[in-house]
């Protein structure tokens, strides 16, 4: 996930998060694993898949675009390139974290260096069944901050075995389905808490959001907003 060269720790990197629900309309779960005990950010916590962007990203090939819909509303406020780069994190994450494949098939022989495990696949990654449902900033004064979109997934638009982990690095531990009403059970981030509230209030219904909430932290203060991209032409 690190980029190259020397890396200010303190500075805001972009990242991205996958809720990958599963089972919504029955026993909703969604998939987590635990990060290390040495792990420089939320070390023992249980987390989503997710990560800093890559330079590398914002040049992936999709089979199928993001959505109209939720490339406004990432885009809200920053610019408009970031949306596929932010994209492409989400899917290269949770490839490397959890062995899943959001992909449609298909050669990709031009796939960036830490792509090309996902390549040898046979698939192209594919973002239009992510959806935007939350951003946060980490506050000041943590070892590391991140300027993090979160993306709801339904499992059923995996191209890979959901109980099948054997692909994934050792980054997170004890990869499992866990119920959402059981999750809180679980030593979680305070953020993953409160996305997890929005995740379990909307798991019976697949449609985006009307806004996004954006929990924006900055040096000078902590505000609740709500992102709701630019206008849909009808």
């Amino acid at each position: 996930m690190a980029e190259t060269g020397t890396i200010d720790k303190t500075a805001i990197r972009d990242a991205s998060t996958v809720i990958v629900l599963r089972d919504r309309n029955h026993e909703p779960s969604v998939l987590m694993g635990q990060r290390g005990a040495n792990a420089a950010f939320m070390p023992n916590k249980f987390v989503f898949p997710g990560g800093a962007v890559d330079p590398d990203d914002a040049h992936v090939s999709f089979a199928e675009p993001l959505s109209p819909l939720c490339e406004s509303r990432l885009t809200d406020g920053v610019p408009a390139d970031r949306a596929a780069a932010l994209a492409g994190a989400a899917i290269r994450e949770l490839w490397e974290e959890t062995g899943q494949i959001l992909g449609r098939p298909g050669a990709w022989d031009t796939a960036p260096d830490n792509w090309r495990d996902f390549a040898a696949t046979g698939h192209r990654p594919s973002a239009s069944p992510l959806q935007f449902v939350f951003r946060a900033i980490t506050p000041p004064g943590r070892p590391r901050r991140f300027d993090a979109r979160f993306f709801l997934l339904d499992a059923d638009d995996l191209v890979s075995d959901p109980d099948d982990f054997s692909a994934a690095s050792d980054e997170l531990a004890h990869l499992q389905w866990i119920a959402l009403d059981k999750v809180r059970s679980f030593d979680l981030p305070f953020i993953t808490e409160v996305v997890l509230a929005e995740v379990a209030a909307r798991a019976a219904d697949p449609r985006p959001p009307d806004s996004v909430p954006f929990f924006r932290n900055d040096d000078e203060e902590s505000l609740f907003l709500r992102l709701h991209g630019r206008p849909m032409p009808d």
